[in-house]
């Protein structure tokens, strides 16, 4: 993808204005993706069926070739010896582990309990939804939206260290330990690290040691020039690509029971709503009160923001059953967050104007 932001104060008619022609029908083109999936997944007999046997253990083979279709263009322009100026930023990296780590399950938490305290099935996708940190589609979101790539990198690696340590002890506290506390209804979530740590180094660690080699073996050969200038922009478009082909198939394996629910579809989008917009408000204007710029202040919003839809999913699959309510909960999450986040990515090139210190045009 090759957006290209503008001086901070420009106006955002601008900076939208300097998206490539893809990029800016970017809502016209996932809203048709996301049509054409669930028209698929209910019209097609045993579609979902049989996207769903493709897969290794727990991991749909389709959707995985589609998220790393998405993550390499984006991490391949990741300027690797730049990250140093990344880990030494410790507002950025503190922010963000409190964001991600203890106030993101926590908010998703009471909302599940205020939103659904009647739908437990429900409640419980929600919470795994709100433990599963995003670690790839978030870099599309930050890329579009001209935020910080290598403090993105570092934040999504970050995370996927946290995910394989802390996801299941996080489940086992918020579905048992702090529902007993509060006399409420509890829940069990057995996952191992083992299981958590395959998703990392399929999702993320993959594409990063194909972006990283394509860097290094790139500018080796050819120079930074014409890696950035003529090899980044033939391969950008796959980043799209592998977007709408994701969100295809993912709503193509449960556009049958997505439609066959509107209701209750509309129960848990509510404080999916209220998530996004909680989260990704909140952390863009703590990112401009401690003084980060606009870039990585964005970088912070999405990365806070985003859900790991597919380990959720995958979770509340393997846990509870592919008919199951946590596993619809689990569903609804992409079906709401991709056009959200996309909504909160012209969000955040018109709120560049509140940061006053410009930032150089990046490529």
């Amino acid at each position: 993808m090759s957006a290209r932001p503008v001086q901070a104060t420009a106006p955002s008619a601008g900076v939208i204005g300097a998206l490539s022609v893809l990029d800016r029908f970017l809502p016209v083109w996932i809203i048709a993706a996301m049509g054409v999936g669930l028209l698929l997944g209910r019209l097609v007999p045993g579609l979902d069926t049989a996207l769903d046997a493709v897969k290794i253990g727990q991991i749909s083979l389709p959707i995985a070739l589609g998220l790393l279709l998405m993550m390499y263009p984006v991490l391949a322009k990741v300027r690797y010896d730049r990250l140093g100026t990344v880990t030494g930023d410790r507002r950025l990296l503190l922010s963000s582990l409190v964001l991600n780590w203890i106030l993101g399950p926590a908010i998703m938490f009471a909302l599940a309990w205020i939103f659904l305290p009647d739908l437990p099935e429900y409640r419980t996708g929600l919470i795994i939804v709100g433990l599963a940190r995003c670690i790839a589609m978030v870099l599309i979101w930050n890329d579009l939206a001209c935020g910080d790539r290598e403090a993105a990198a570092v934040l999504v690696a970050l995370n996927s260290v946290f995910q394989v340590i802390a996801f299941g002890a996080l489940g086992w506290f918020y579905l048992q330990v702090l529902p007993g506390w509060l006399g409420l209804a509890q829940s069990a979530l057995a996952v191992s690290a083992w299981d958590i740590a395959q998703y990392v180094l399929i999702f993320l660690g993959i594409p990063l040691l194909a972006g990283y080699l394509s860097r290094k073996l790139g500018e080796r050969a050819k120079g930074r020039t014409w890696y950035e200038e003529r090899f980044l922009p033939r391969v950008g478009p796959l980043a799209l690509y592998g977007l709408l082909f994701t969100i295809v198939i993912l709503f193509a394996l449960q556009g049958g029971t997505i439609t066959s629910q509107p209701g209750d579809v509309a129960r848990i989008a509510l404080p999916l709503l209220a998530y996004f917009a909680i989260m990704w408000g909140g952390s863009f204007l703590i990112g401009k009160l401690i003084g980060l710029g606009y870039e990585r202040s964005t970088t912070l919003a999405f990365t806070a923001a985003g859900n790991n839809f597919e380990l959720a999913i995958a979770v509340a699959v393997g846990v509870f059953g592919v008919t199951s309510g946590q596993a619809l909960a689990g569903v609804v999450g992409p079906l709401i967050e991709v056009p959200v986040l996309v909504a909160l990515v012209y969000v955040s090139l018109a709120g560049r104007r509140l940061f006053t210190t410009k930032e150089p045009i990046r490529a």
